[in-house]
C-alpha cells in the first residue's frame, strides 16, 4: 500500500483568469487525489491535496505548466503528512 501524503502548493505567474482552478480540479480528480484549489488575493493559486506521492508529483508537474493561457513562474511546495480530511477535490472561492 502506498503512503498517502499531503502537498501544499502556491503557484505564481499568470494563473488567474485562465481556468487554472478548473483544470487543476480535473487533473487532480483524474489522478484520484483529494483536496482543494483556490485563487488568492495576491494573484497566486493555492492548492492543498492528498494522495500517493507519485500521483501528487504528477499533479505538481502539471502545475508547473498549467492550462493554455497560463504562464507559471514558480511553484512553491510544502510536503506534509496526510490528515485524511478530504473526500473529493473541489474548487474553493
Amino acid at each position: 500500500m502506498k503512503k498517502i501524503v499531503r502537498a501544499h502548493l502556491y503557484i505564481s505567474g499568470i494563473v488567474q483568469g485562465v481556468f487554472f482552478r478548473a483544470h487543476t480540479q480535473d487533473v487532480a480528480r483524474s489522478l484520484d487525489l483529494t483536496g482543494w484549489v483556490r485563487n488568492l488575493h495576491d494573484a497566486r493559486v493555492e492548492v492543498v491535496t492528498e494522495g500517493p506521492k507519485d500521483k501528487l508529483e504528477k499533479l505538481i508537474q502539471w502545475c508547473h505548466k498549467g492550462p493554455p493561457g497560463a504562464s507559471v513562474t514558480n511553484v512553491e511546495i510544502k510536503w506534509g503528512n496526510a490528515i485524511g480530511e478530504f473526500r473529493d477535490f473541489e474548487t474553493r472561492y
